[in-house]
């Protein structure tokens, strides 16, 4: 069988698996709250509280939008013309073409370009932030995270392509087999590593201070048997007033943050609420799902480039010979691009199951549906969250239940609980 036909095969099989571990891990029979009841907790809500969200989030979507229209666009024209190629090139020549100055330079010079032209996007939206309150963060500080997020992804980004692309020379006809194990790898790995010497690049965390909600707190947890590492105290008011609160890493790593401003704004009942959301997270393994999902995914990603990016139409597009030459990088992105805007409603979808499957479990937990959906209130309020943003968008790109479905699954809980 000729590399192409294994290449097939093994396509197909990392499909299959993904789909199987998407079937069985994803909880797809917790579907959203009846729409009656969806409403009533929507004219529950106060007035001024659902018109200001609104119009917050209407100021915001274009600039999403936007952003994402013009980087398909640039993608496509550096991906499906010779000017991504050119890039490449001229990033190299200083250095005598040498493959890995362009590879590493080249193909971070052209990801640096669709950053750059999105960039009065992002500016925008920053713009919006502050001026309603949320951001607490300046131009400066925006700057400043900007540019840390450059640096962290030119760090990771190079050390990605200078080892795809030194598999591609060692093994001209089988990278696509050493790639897709080498993208698989690097998800697990950075599941592991992110927490520990990424995020305190943004963010400075501390262990909450000893008291009765981290008695509480760690009381719970165990009573969960949900083994967390820690639970620390993020300083996220440095740059906003939103509330929030995640759970990452794996094994050792894994811990559960809880912003500083989600202490200053809520109740202890409801941050026990909104912990003990991140602990479903942790006891249904959904970091460690997320993770073998994307490992899954990002191995059939390589593979599938390899098969699309040998077409002879794309390839004389691109104006390159091989889809295998750092030249055609740009190509890679194109087509990384396109299928992630494909592919984003099913990634909605699925993180929308586990977020609700993660909520249900927290009511479980503390049976007070009551501080759930005064959580749910606050949430929506201090972050300006559309509470049943409009349906298009919702299906789209939403990763996380509406607030009125969050509000009538904890009213159909005290239902049921009789409460």
């Amino acid at each position: 069988m000729t590399p192409r036909g294994w290449a097939l095969l093994t396509l197909a099989g990392l499909t299959l698996a993904l789909l199987v571990a998407a079937a069985v891990l994803i909880p797809w029979h917790r579907p959203p709250a009846p729409r009656a009841d969806q409403l009533a907790a929507l004219g529950d809500l106060p007035a001024d509280q659902v018109a200001r969200s609104r119009e917050f989030r209407s100021a915001l979507r274009p600039t999403g939008w936007a952003a994402l229209a013009i980087g398909l666009l640039v993608a496509l024209l550096l991906g499906l013309t010779p000017l991504g190629s050119r890039l490449v090139e001229l990033a190299g020549r200083p250095f005598g073409d040498h493959w890995v100055a362009q590879a590493v330079l080249g193909g971070l010079a052209v990801v640096l370009v669709a950053d750059l032209v999105t960039l009065p996007f992002a500016a925008w939206r920053q713009a919006v932030l502050t001026r309603y309150g949320l951001s607490t963060n300046g131009w400066s500080g925006w700057t400043a995270d900007l540019l840390k997020s450059y640096a962290v992804s030119a760090v990771i980004g190079a050390v990605a392509l200078l080892g795809f692309y030194t598999v591609v020379r060692l093994s001209p006809r089988w990278w696509w087999a050493f790639g897709a194990a080498g993208a698989a790898t690097l998800v697990v790995l950075l599941s592991f590593v992110l927490p520990v010497l990424v995020e305190p690049v943004f963010n400075r965390f501390t262990p909450m201070e000893q008291g009765p909600l981290r008695v509480r707190l760690t009381d719970m947890a165990a009573r969960d048997g949900v083994p967390v590492r820690d639970v620390l105290v993020a300083d996220a008011s440095r740059r906003t007033r939103a509330v929030n609160a995640y759970v990452s890493g794996l094994g050792p790593t894994r811990r559960v943050v809880v912003y500083d401003t989600l202490l200053r704004e809520a109740t202890p009942d409801e941050v026990t609420a909104v912990v003990a959301h991140e602990l479903g997270h942790a006891k249904d393994r959904d970091v460690a799902v997320g993770t073998l999902t994307g490992a899954l995914g990002a191995a059939a990603a390589v593979v599938a480039l390899y098969l699309l990016g040998s077409s002879g139409p794309l390839l004389r597009l691109a104006g390159v010979d091989s889809v295998a030459q750092p030249r055609a990088f740009p190509l890679l992105v194109a087509l990384v691009t396109v299928a992630g805007l494909v592919s984003a409603p099913a990634q909605a979808l699925m993180s929308r199951r586990v977020e609700a499957r993660a909520d249900a479990h927290a009511l479980a937990l503390t049976g007070d549906p009551a501080a759930f959906e005064a959580m749910q209130r606050r949430l929506a309020g201090i972050n300006l969250a559309d509470p049943d943003p409009p349906r298009w968008e919702y299906l789209y790109s939403a990763t996380h239940p509406s607030t009125v479905e969050r509000m009538a699954a904890a009213r159909a809980h005290a239902r049921e609980a009789g409460r």
